[in-house]
């Protein structure tokens, strides 16, 4: 093996990837060599840009996480571009925040629909077609983006870190489940990174003072700080590697 960490020949499926966590993986896998199919929501312009200027493939796929709706559709669109799919990255999620004594079911549900059910589905038809392919080509990857809140509970946000706990159990479960058959899965923590997601809190100067006295970096995360993990988890680097979620958190854990 030239090189354990290169992606050359691989197709990878990665949802959310317009922006954020999601582009810097879908940037970071395409340069470590696979071609790229995105799908969500919004039109993924300066990802689909920056993946075919570094000379891959990229599909662009329309899909609303919010239901199980697209989950087999997205497979099947990539596998009739690429011929297969050997990388799924489970990124696409949502977020509602409120006092617990307050939230609504109709905040819990689209929360555990989008982060938790949606994600097991997809891996699921993933799953099939990786086991309709073979491993002639290598291993099969799931990598699910989990949170800092698979590890602990945090404030505000009930069914964020229910979906999130959930998707390390069901990363362990899947892994025990598969490992024999030739696909990995493991996921990954993103700390506190400097995305959508955490618009709120990084405009609330109490809470952002707060989070960065306890990162030992120093600072936020940026993207481009997942890629390197990613392409880790996706290479045949990592085909010993099950079950594990992996923080990437500027060692927010470690204080």
């Amino acid at each position: 093996m030239t090189n354990p960490f290169s992606l050359e020949g691989k197709v990878a499926l990665v949802t959310g990837a317009n922006t954020g966590i999601g582009q810097g993986i879908a940037i970071a896998l395409a340069t470590a060599g696979a071609d790229i199919a995105a799908a969500g929501r919004s039109e993924p312009t300066e990802t689909q840009k920056a993946v075919e200027g570094l000379g891959r493939k990229f599909l662009s796929i329309k899909a609303d996480f919010g239901s199980t709706e697209p989950v087999q559709r997205v497979v099947d669109e990539t596998v009739a571009a690429f011929g297969k799919v050997d990388i799924l990255v489970n990124n696409a999620g949502i977020i509602r925040r409120a006092d617990s004594i307050e939230f609504s079911e109709a905040d819990w549900d689209a929360v555990m629909d989008t982060n938790l059910k949606v994600v097991f589905f997809l891996t699921q038809a993933f799953a099939k077609q990786a086991l309709k392919q073979g491993v002639d080509g290598g291993q099969a990857k799931v990598i699910n983006i989990a949170s800092l809140l698979s590890f602990q509970g945090g404030i505000r946000v009930p069914s964020y870190t229910a979906a999130k706990s959930g998707l390390a159990g069901l990363t362990k479960i899947l892994a025990n489940e598969w490992a024999t058959k030739g696909i990995n899965v493991n996921a990954i923590a993103p700390g506190y990174f400097d995305t959508n997601n955490t618009e709120a809190l990084r405009n609330d100067a109490d809470r952002n003072a707060a989070i960065l006295a306890r990162i030992p970096a120093g600072r936020w995360g940026r993207p481009e700080d997942i890629g390197g993990a990613a392409v880790f988890l996706a290479s045949p680097a990592s085909d010993y590697v099950q079950g594990i979620t992996l923080p990437v958190d500027g060692g927010w854990l470690a204080r």
